[in-house]
């Protein structure tokens, strides 16, 4: 199993879609294990961008995610990073096809509603970065505790 995060972008909660991504993410059959609402300092999303530092566009990143609230959430299954890549679209919401969650709910490239996890080693970092283990929940082991219960 396979874990990523995904990222709905202050754009996305203040339009709504929260519920819309997740339930979508859910029904491709991928595992909600983490989620919380939050506000993300300039330093944590330096850190979350910090692959982007010193491109032009940068500063654009870090003001966008920090201008509200965000909703981070943890999704397991089988190939999880590339499934959610594939199912967000292209990063141009005009660019991405018609089904995809950039397609279907973004408005333009800075405003695209929502992050997900590049590549397994960045998915590994940014799960850390957003989320204690204590914050995520293994159905293998409390499904084996309900049976035996």
């Amino acid at each position: 199993m396979q874990r990523t995060l995904v990222l709905i972008k202050p754009d996305g909660v203040q339009r709504g879609l929260v519920g819309t991504v997740l339930s979508r993410l859910e029904r491709r059959g991928l595992k909600l294990v983490g989620l919380k609402m939050l506000r993300l300092g300039r330093e944590m999303a330096e850190r979350h961008y910090a692959e982007h530092r010193g491109k032009p566009f940068f500063e654009g990143l870090v003001g966008f995610i920090t201008s509200g609230p965000l909703v981070a959430a943890v999704f397991e299954g089988a190939g999880a990073v590339a499934a959610v890549r594939q199912m967000m679209g292209a990063t141009d919401p005009l660019q991405a096809a018609p089904g995809t969650l950039r397609g279907d709910l973004g408005l333009a490239i800075g405003r695209n509603v929502v992050h997900g996890s590049a590549t397994p080693a960045d998915a590994e970092r940014e799960v850390a970065l957003f989320f204690g283990p204590s914050e995520l929940v293994d159905y293998r082991l409390d499904l084996e505790a309900w049976i035996y219960e």
